[in-house]
């Protein structure tokens, strides 16, 4: 009698291990802006929705084979790479000058490793480059045409420049560009000049955040920089600790906005380092850092949370933020708008 006695608090504890899955979640952003629902057809909101969706799937499907959560926010950031529907590989943005110049970044939150490129005009998929930059090289970031000569050395395709042109974004070049030249001629300096640009030229970024079955945390970032950008200005998207960050001690973290300001506020380590000193749930401190530092500051944007337990959260501070989620507790979510 006593060895079932003893047999059964056993049997109930392998029982609840075994149906005590590990969550699995992935969550993306196309960026966020001035995005109104009057002002985007329904045939664009349809093909936004269904990339955002294929991306989320793709880097959900890589969770459920059992892979790691880098991989899925991988696979997830290549298909927005490949979209010209974003401003990121084949969708990016103009530089002042007419030419495509990308960035990206990851980290891994097992290990706190991290890799990033700025300035590449000639990857595909800048994403990739990131990987080999923390996986294949002793640094963390490389730049423009130093980062394409290692890109090389490990085998990767250059690609023209002018794959990336999209009609969409040179028409944005265009009116940009008058619109600086007129700030120019009424005597305005170069500051004044970009602070008169409509805030959708300064910003366009896509990311993902993912947890594996292992408890592993990945975030990603990949982004065209800004409209008409110039003097080699450098985002928020490959900053390590501005518009990445990742650790399992605390979330997942991938921004989207005004880079500057992320850079300056620390934005993707600030929600981390919250949720890590202070405990306060992640949701939480992504909400409190979108709506109560970076906005009375004057920064717009939103991020994607993920923390080690699995819960999505989303928060921004502009009209609209291209976004998507799944996990083993909940279907696939897409979003655009405030209210969806």
């Amino acid at each position: 009698m006593r060895k079932v006695q003893i047999l059964i608090p056993l049997l109930l504890a392998l029982s609840c291990q075994v149906s005590a899955k590990p969550p699995l979640a992935i969550a993306i952003h196309g960026g966020a802006g001035t995005i109104l629902k009057e002002k985007m057809s329904e045939e664009t909101e349809a093909a936004v929705r269904a990339k955002l969706g294929e991306a989320t799937n793709a880097g959900y499907a890589v969770l459920e084979r059992g892979g790691a959560s880098m991989d899925a926010v991988i696979a997830a950031i290549k298909i927005l790479e490949d979209s010209p529907l974003f401003n990121a590989g084949h969708g990016a943005v103009y530089t002042y000058d007419g030419k495509h110049e990308l960035d990206a970044s990851l980290m891994d939150g097992a290990t706190l490793e991290a890799g990033a490129v700025t300035g590449v005009r000639h990857i595909g998929n800048p994403i990739d480059l990131a990987r080999l930059v923390m996986t294949e090289s002793p640094h963390v970031m490389l730049m423009g045409e130093g980062a394409e000569a290692f890109a090389r050395s490990q085998g990767m395709v250059m690609v023209d420049n002018e794959i990336f042109n999209t009609e969409r974004a040179h028409q944005s070049l265009l009116k940009a560009r008058e619109k600086l030249k007129e700030q120019e001629a009424l005597g305005k300096d170069y500051q004044a000049q970009v602070n008169e640009l409509p805030p959708a030229y300064l910003y366009g970024t896509v990311g993902a955040v993912a947890l594996d079955a292992n408890g592993n945390l990945s975030a990603g970032t990949s982004t065209g920089g800004m409209t008409a950008k110039r003097y080699g200005r450098i985002g928020d998207a490959p900053i390590i600790g501005a518009g990445t960050w990742a650790d399992n001690a605390s979330c997942a973290v991938s921004a989207t906005g005004h880079g500057e300001y992320f850079i300056r506020y620390h934005v993707a380590a600030d929600i981390c380092s919250r949720v890590k000193y202070q405990g306060i749930p992640a949701a939480k401190a992504a909400e409190h850092v979108i709506q109560d530092v970076l906005l009375p500051a004057g920064g717009t944007g939103g991020v994607i949370v993920l923390d080690a337990l699995g819960n999505i959260s989303m928060s921004f501070n502009t009209a609209g933020m291209y976004r998507a989620s799944r996990s083993s507790s909940s279907a696939l979510e897409t979003g655009i708008y405030k209210q969806n």
